[in-house]
């Protein structure tokens, strides 16, 4: 499978995932969760979704450059988001711990589209 139809099909399950937990919390949650907990959980969404459609910019202009960066995205979503969720709904703190380390994959994803394209030739990103 060619690796911009798989990120293509991870960006379209995370974009799906997003709106889904999103819409969850916004309709299921809203009762049940204390105020500062929604705003965690919240927080958690808007990363998801921001960062799934930035996977799916990179799978369409399939620049293979970029892949690294959207490892690092995925493993954010995956590590700050999620955490995020899972603290938000449980209330143990050990699962905070793991938020940082995703956000520092968020960082370093943004950080490798800047190296990636400084080091590119002219207007040529490909």
């Amino acid at each position: 499978m060619k690796d911009n139809k798989i990120w293509l099909i991870i960006s379209g399950i995370s974009g799906f995932l997003a709106v889904a937990i999103g819409a969850f919390g916004a309709h299921g949650l809203r009762s049940s969760l204390l105020p500062e907990m929604m705003d965690v959980y919240k927080t958690g969404v808007l990363y998801h979704l921001i960062h799934s459609a930035v996977l799916l910019a990179i799978s369409l202009n399939n620049i293979k450059r970029f892949y690294p960066s959207a490892v690092f995205f995925l493993a954010g979503i995956v590590l700050f988001s999620f955490s995020l969720y899972l603290y938000a709904l449980t209330g143990i703190t050990a699962l905070a711990i793991i938020t940082p380390f995703g956000g520092v994959s968020l960082l370093i994803g943004w950080l490798l589209i800047v190296i990636q394209t400084v080091k590119s030739k002219g207007n040529n990103l490909a």
